[in-house]
């Protein structure tokens, strides 16, 4: 019951905060979009973490670690075919890393290694050299230096304890990039924007604001997606100015009307454009509570009675019949909406069907996404 009332709270609040939010929001086309090619890649590799203790891979239920290890002792000169390893202080892992873009040779990166046999906890382990493989299959960066990991686990006779995830870390600066990505931006003369979330409007806005700028049809909106920037002529200095100044022109986005709804948890989150239609809408549960306290029934003194236990039985019925049927008027905005419907003492978990039922009536003139 408490919940309920702190859920339809923060709801009442929530609402009132958009009230006093203005109805437009501006953003930098920085913010909204992406230019073709500046973008981070992903790197992976296969290695070993030593130095663990007794905590790495049992050999006899990990054959890839036993494999791995004999083949990077026998490039060090240590010949063990035909020997029986038994160390626990190995750990075969998978090791990712993000080439952030126009990373140059020498550089360092982050990356992150995560053990893939039956190991308990990498802690106190090195990675060995790793190199890290790109989409075509070549290297370009190398991996190597102490795991930090944000767990534990301790084990006792009788109980353990694990926080955290132990078998998983981090290596700051722990790669160097060995090979560039070569992508010259300077020496282009058109590019494309990538619209994080496509839209029509958004994307002709963008280029009308640019061309704004510039002075000049240099902006086309391809789709919804994707607009297209062609370096004019006479532009005094190459694509790389105009470029800054193109991100920091703020636009108004265009949002479709859209309700997210996420059963689980209960979360509703509607967009400012949703509209309503005239729609009645009543909600009400019968409730029946059933309280048994029995009483006990003793004798009067010196008589031949016995002691008795005599039933008593409440029965409340709820039928909440002082909730009334709501009459939503046509094209409410989303305020009106969510405070017509906190008025009516509903939940957020009675909310989600009343939506659903608004929409299958017609009345809801928004998408409705369930996750």
């Amino acid at each position: 019951m408490r919940s309920n009332f702190l859920l339809r709270t923060f709801l009442s609040i929530f609402a009132l905060t958009l009230l006093a939010v203005p109805a437009s929001s501006a953003s930098r086309i920085k913010d909204i979009a992406d230019f073709e090619g500046i973008r981070d890649n992903q790197l992976i590799g296969y290695g070993l973490v030593v130095g663990l203790q007794g905590t790495g891979d049992s050999l006899r239920n990990a054959p890839f670690t036993r494999q791995s290890l004999q083949a990077m002792l026998e490039r060090l000169g240590v010949n063990t075919r035909g020997f029986d390893l038994n160390t626990e202080n190995v750990a075969a892992v998978m090791v990712t890393a993000n080439l952030p873009a126009f990373s140059t040779h020498g550089t360092r990166i982050d990356v992150s290694v995560s053990a893939l046999g039956d190991s308990e906890s990498l802690q106190g382990g090195t990675l060995l050299v790793t190199p890290l493989l790109g989409a075509d299959g070549e290297v370009y960066a190398i991996a190597q230096g102490p795991v930090a990991i944000g767990g534990f686990s301790a084990a006792g006779q009788a109980a353990s304890i694990v926080r955290g995830v132990p078998t998983s870390g981090r290596i700051a600066n722990g790669a160097l990039v060995e090979r560039e990505i070569e992508f010259r931006l300077a020496s282009m003369t058109s590019l494309r924007l990538a619209l994080r979330n496509p839209d029509l409007t958004t994307s002709r806005r963008i280029a009308l604001s640019i061309n704004e700028l510039i002075g000049l049809p240099t902006a086309e909106p391809l789709d919804p997606a994707t607009v297209n920037i062609t370096l004019p002529r006479d532009f005094d200095g190459n694509i790389v100015d105009l470029l800054t100044d193109i991100e920091q022109l703020v636009i108004e986005p265009d949002l479709p009307a859209r309700v997210v709804i996420d059963e689980n948890s209960g979360i509703i989150v509607m967009g400012q454009n949703v509209r309503v239609s005239t729609v009645a809408v009543a909600q009400g549960n019968l409730t029946v509570r059933i309280a048994e306290t029995p009483e006990v029934s003793q004798p009067l003194p010196f008589s031949n009675g016995e002691t008795a236990i005599v039933p008593r039985t409440d029965v409340q019925v709820d039928d909440e019949s002082g909730n009334q049927l709501g009459v939503v008027p046509e094209t409410v905005t989303l305020q009106q909406l969510v405070n017509g419907l906190n008025a009516l003492g509903i939940g957020p978990r009675d909310l989600i069907s009343i939506l659903q039922a608004i929409k299958a009536a017609g009345a809801l003139q928004a998408e409705i996404e369930v996750l």
